[in-house]
């Protein structure tokens, strides 16, 4: 009887990888590309999309960066309808800008508008790597430009956080001409005693990194970000030396005086709101 018992062949049920696949929805689970550490989308949403394990800051979009940093019901977006053309008949470029705006339900790299800051007014502007992976185009430019003249015109602080690629290829020189206009459009705002505060999130690089994310009179960056303009490899090749390992980080600017600090997420709208609070005490009515 004992043979019999285990001579029998147990039978196991088992599920055919494609159904395994059907049973566990994406985007349910994020690994971290730093530790490894796999965890629960929700849970790193909650967590500001910085990695509970290790700190590693993911990137985040667009209308989660404003509700993180402005208080609740107190956005009005500017030219949310402002989408971009095809100046120069560039191959397909018409049809990626309309798949990326059905995959990121917005109409541009940079969301602009304005709001509050524990109750300071500011105008804000958020750039969005989902996008053309933030690269600055002609509306881009635009959107930044009209976003500073509001400020200007109110008379409150301007506010943007950069991620980009850099300058948008598939409109060539038009692109380009628009680091010259953000960068008039701040000079004026700083002329006139506006206040100016850039955050440079991963990555900022390119000719955002050489325009207006750095002409902040507040330079901050978030841990860990890619901040340059040319590649490593690139750069490299030029100099014929190899570089540190840190280079082009938040961390490696700042210790080199490019940056004036470098904030954690959960932190950021703190130090924000003390860096308003200082200079509103200055001022009068209204801040300039």
């Amino acid at each position: 009887m004992l043979k019999e018992l285990f001579s029998k062949k147990k039978k196991y049920a088992t599920i055919p990888s494609e159904q395994a696949k059907q049973d566990v929805p994406e985007g349910i689970m994020t690994k971290c590309p730093r530790c490894k550490k796999i965890m629960y989308t929700k849970e790193l949403v909650k967590n500001l999309r910085v990695c509970i394990s290790c700190g590693y800051h993911h990137p985040m979009s667009a209308p989660e960066r404003i509700a993180s940093i402005l208080d609740e019901g107190s956005f009005r977006e500017y030219d949310a309808d402002m989408i971009s053309e095809n100046p120069l008949q560039f191959p397909q470029y018409t049809e990626k800008l309309a798949e990326d705006r059905l995959k990121t339900k917005l109409n541009e790299a940079v969301v602009t508008g304005e709001g509050t800051i524990n109750g300071f007014p500011v105008v804000i502007a958020v750039m969005d790597s989902r996008f053309r992976m933030g690269s600055m185009g002609s509306v881009v430019g635009e959107k930044i430009t009209r976003a500073i003249e509001k400020a200007m015109e109110r008379g409150v602080p301007f506010i943007i956080f950069t991620a980009s690629g850099g300058a948008r290829m598939q409109e060539g020189v038009l692109s380009l001409m628009q680091m010259a206009k953000t960068s008039a459009a701040l000079k004026m705002f700083s002329e006139q005693g506006g206040l100016i505060i850039s955050i440079m999130t991963h990555p900022t690089t390119g000719g955002v990194s050489a325009s207006f994310a750095s002409l902040g009179d507040y330079n901050l960056a978030e841990p860990g970000a890619l901040i340059g303009f040319a590649g490593r490899r690139v750069i490299e090749q030029t100099v014929r030396e190899e570089l540190p390992e840190d280079f082009q980080t938040a961390e490696f600017l700042l210790k080199h005086g490019q940056l004036d600090a470098v904030i954690p997420r959960h932190e950021l709208k703190e130090t924000l709101t003390n860096i308003l609070d200082i200079h509103q005490s200055r001022g009068e009515a209204q801040w300039f």
